[in-house]
């Protein structure tokens, strides 16, 4: 079994996999603060200098708090802000990797057509003949 497992693990699908969620997992934290750092102050400057993060609706009587942090620790909150920046950085991390997609596909068709398409023969000795023929005689008027 061991043995079986030591195979399994050496496989090169495997190996790209983990390779693929660690670098997946580093790409999520760019976008996490590209959205939270960037874009969302941005979005807050626009729509009145709001901050989406600290929108919650407080869901007991003993949450009086004005920060998100602070009413979690009074009690239970429905914190729809929050959840709303988790979808916006969901929209644009499937973006990215939808663009990075199309431009892996378009590189591919790209190269299929290339290989496709053969390479012109070169013409019959005779027609490169009378084509010089002609050429010098162009030369010469």
């Amino acid at each position: 079994m061991l043995k079986e497992f030591q195979e399994f693990v050496s496989k090169g699908n495997v190996m790209d996999l983990a390779v693929g969620v660690i670098i997946g997992g580093a790409f999520g934290l760019i976008v996490k603060s590209l959205t939270d750092d960037i874009i969302m102050p941005l979005v807050g400057a626009i729509f009145g200098g709001f901050d989406f993060s600290n929108y919650f609706i407080p869901l007991s009587s003993q949450v009086t708090a004005l920060s998100l942090d602070a009413a979690r620790e009074q009690g239970a909150v429905f914190a729809y802000g929050s959840f709303l920046t988790v979808v916006i950085n969901f929209l644009i991390l499937a973006w990215i990797i939808f663009l990075m997609i199309k431009f892996v596909n378009n590189l591919r068709r790209k190269l299929e057509t290339e290989k496709e398409a053969p390479a012109a023969a070169p013409p019959p000795a005779d027609v490169q003949l009378l084509t010089e023929i002609r050429d010098l005689l162009a030369k010469g008027k």
